[in-house]
């Protein structure tokens, strides 16, 4: 018997400079709260980033596109955007998933896509960062 699908949604950030400690430690907390209150998050990790130019992670799995959707679009998900953001330097975000639905990309980027469009605020904190990478970036198709 084989196991369900997962997606697995990672961020690597490294942190501006100037950005206060506590600050940061308060964005963590928040990325740590996402895992443990999003009920469409199946696990999670956040933590130091090991093996690159980044100084913290942080992963969730969701099982199926609707629980990524559900994930994206909390209202908690927005706040530590909101929180988070202004201390990050560099960015990239990506997904992982064993879908072999080839559709299922395209749905990914059609949340990201989606949630932007409605959040001109939230483009503008992504805007903000020095650069940001990944498929969920604004304006890449």
């Amino acid at each position: 018997m084989g196991r369900d699908t997962v997606i697995h949604h990672q961020i690597r950030l490294a942190m501006r400079p100037d950005a206060p400690r506590d600050k940061v430690e308060e964005a963590l907390e928040m990325l740590r709260r996402m895992g443990r209150e999003i009920d469409a998050v199946a696990s999670w990790t956040v933590g130091r980033d090991v093996g690159g130019d980044f100084d913290y992670g942080a992963m969730f799995a969701v099982e199926d596109i609707e629980g990524y959707r559900a994930y994206m679009h909390a209202p908690l998900h927005r706040r530590v955007d909101e929180i988070g953001l202004p201390l990050v330097r560099h960015m990239v975000s990506h997904d992982l998933t064993d879908d072999e639905d080839p559709a299922t990309g395209d749905r990914i980027r059609q949340i990201h896509a989606e949630r932007f469009a409605g959040d001109p605020a939230l483009v503008a904190l992504i805007e903000g960062l020095g650069s940001y990478e990944g498929s969920s970036a604004p304006g890449r198709g």
